[in-house]
């Protein structure tokens, strides 16, 4: 019997083309190009206020996330293999880059920010992308409502104007006691700004969905703290305003014991970086019904994080909210992405200045909105009350996140998802048998022995259903180790197994091999041949075992019928 030849796999060219050369290659015309300005547009007045917001957040300068958005946004839609993606800083990354500063200074998290970018890029063309998608929707859910947590309570300060007598503290639990303790230097006006911001936001979201609220929020905060004078924190008291020329490359101070420092870190980033990019691309394919690349995108978003790290910018990733709002907006191509780079750079040329009014209660209110939209909380009902299992996973990747470590609350959480999809599918592995372990007294068949049938008490057949693996390998070799010695034959049909693994194939050769001492015979059944290359390779082959195509050849094996007189 011959095997069918199987089909060849996707090209390297094929894999790692960018979305770019293929909208184009369709063709672009007036339309398009419209229709890419507007959503450009539309997204870049959506990131200006958010990219300074999540780059204060993080200790980083407001020029710094502005940085990240035009430079990183624009290699994410020029390489990546999606075509509505939009790249920048991220939320996520707030807490991670935040202990990276602390931790190694802003050349450390330069440094960590360029080496991410060559991992994403390795992980990219080593094709690994489409693993990185099977990280558990418990934990994605988990660590994205424990760091909306961090970043929440990270804001506390700026939304209520609070002089701390102290640095702030970035573990939770010691910040709180921290922040209460400073309650009495609550400034009313810079309560005042971040409350108009959050409700305005919230406002306009529900009455003029397609308005930019954030924009006009934080403007209109803006506008009263210039107007009245009034004496709270701005980009421009805090940060001397941003400035008015484009991003200058030059790399950081390298030595070998910084690049080893900031490894961890860099790791961190690139883990992150990477699932929450497939996860915003993945989001756009729901939304449009395309299909990304996987490791093309990885690889754009690697370069983007080298580009970024030179430009002076922070870690860089596909942003779900503005991938989104790219989609809304009615983008056709990858250019919508660059040309949204183009206008945030058109706003710094033209109007820096008038960054500097902008208060930074306005900006920490709308990083409270977003903290609020990170928590899904449909997501958290449905897996709380759907299973015991999914809520362990989810509560643990969670408090992991918020009071140990994100890499760690991910690393346990995807441990914990993986021992909990083992036992399902343990579960879903049975085994079978043809004949009662004890034989039970019957009458003789009419016309004599049947020598063919299974109920033979001498034959005992086995079928063996699901996957055959590890988790179900102890469950499987216990009832096949029950033989009783008045069996003299074995038969275990493998017909309904899609495959097994080495654990098993051991069990199968443990079973064989004490069944020969009885002086049992084992023939296997049904097995195809990927099934047979994994026995083989564990010794599980004759003459310990014979093979027969179905259980009834080898019933005919074992009980010949008898040729007509």
């Amino acid at each position: 019997m011959t095997r069918a030849a199987s089909a060849p796999g996707p090209s390297f060219q094929e894999l790692f083309t960018p979305k770019l050369v293929t909208a184009l290659k369709e063709g672009y015309g007036l339309g398009r190009l419209k229709a890419d300005a507007v959503a450009g547009l539309t997204v870049a007045i959506v990131a200006l206020p958010l990219s300074m917001a999540i780059a204060i957040a993080s200790g980083a300068s407001p020029a710094q996330g502005l940085y990240t958005a035009i430079v990183g946004g624009f290699f994410v839609s020029l390489l990546g293999g999606s075509r509505f993606q939009i790249g920048g800083p991220a939320g996520a990354f707030i807490v991670l880059v935040a202990t990276t500063v602390q931790t190694h200074g802003m050349d450390g998290l330069l440094i960590a920010t360029i080496l991410s970018g060559l991992m994403l890029v390795a992980i990219g063309f080593l094709r690994l992308g489409t693993y990185i998608k099977f990280v558990p929707y418990p934990v994605t859910v988990g660590f994205t409502a424990g760091i909306a947590v961090i970043i929440f309570s990270s804001q506390i300060k700026d939304l209520l104007g609070l002089t701390l007598a102290s640095p702030e503290p970035g573990p939770l639990l010691e910040k709180l006691p921290v922040l209460w303790e400073s309650l009495p230097s609550l400034d009313p006006a810079t309560v005042f700004l971040a409350l108009a911001t959050i409700i305005g936001i919230s406002v306009l979201k529900r009455v003029r969905p397609h308005w930019p609220g954030l924009l006009l929020a934080v403007a209109g905060a803006a506008a009263v703290t210039a107007l009245l004078n009034l004496d709270v924190a701005t980009i421009g008291s805090r940060f001397g305003g941003i400035p008015s020329h484009p991003p200058i490359p030059a790399l950081p101070a390298v030595t070998m014991g910084k690049v080893i420092a900031v490894l961890p870190s860099a790791f961190a980033f690139t883990l992150l970086g990477s699932i929450e990019s497939l996860l915003s691309a993945v989001v756009a394919d729901g939304m449009t019904g395309r299909r990304h690349r996987s490791n093309c995108e990885l690889v754009a978003q690697g370069v983007a994080n080298v580009a970024s790290g030179i430009f002076g910018g922070v870690c860089v990733t596909g942003t779900i909210a503005r991938t989104a709002t790219n989609v809304r907006a009615g983008a056709a191509t990858p250019i919508a992405g660059m040309l949204h780079s183009g206008f945030l750079l058109t706003f710094i040329l033209v109007a820096a200045p008038l960054a500097s009014y902008i208060p930074l209660a306005s900006l920490a209110g709308v990083l409270a909105i977003v903290a609020w939209n990170m928590i899904e909380k449909e997501a958290v009902r449905t897996l709380v009350t759907a299973s015991r299992g999914d809520a362990a996973v989810l509560l643990t990747t969670f408090l992991l996140t918020i009071f140990r470590d994100l890499t760690e609350a991910i690393v346990v959480g995807f441990a914990l998802g993986s021992v909990l999809f083992i036992h399902r599918m343990s579960k879903t592995t049975a085994i079978e048998t043809d004949t009662p372990f004890v034989a039970e007294d019957e009458a003789d068949p009419v016309g004599g022995r049947s020598g063919a049938a299974p109920s033979d008490p001498e034959v005992v057949v086995f079928r063996i259903s699901g996957a055959f693996f590890f988790g179900a390998a102890a469950s499987i070799g216990s009832v096949l180790d029950r033989i009783a010695d008045t069996h003299r034959v074995l038969i275990v049909d493998f017909a309904a197994v899609p495959f097994l693994d080495s654990t098993a194939a051991e069990t199968i050769r443990g079973m064989a091999e004490k069944a020969e001492r009885r002086h049992v015979r084992v023939i296997l059944t049904g097995t195809h041949h990927s099934l047979r290359r994994v026995l083989f390779a564990h010794a599980v082959k004759p003459p310990l075992v014979s093979y027969e195509r179905t259980i009834s050849e080898a019933l005919e094996r074992t009980h010949p019928v008898p040729a007509e007189a």
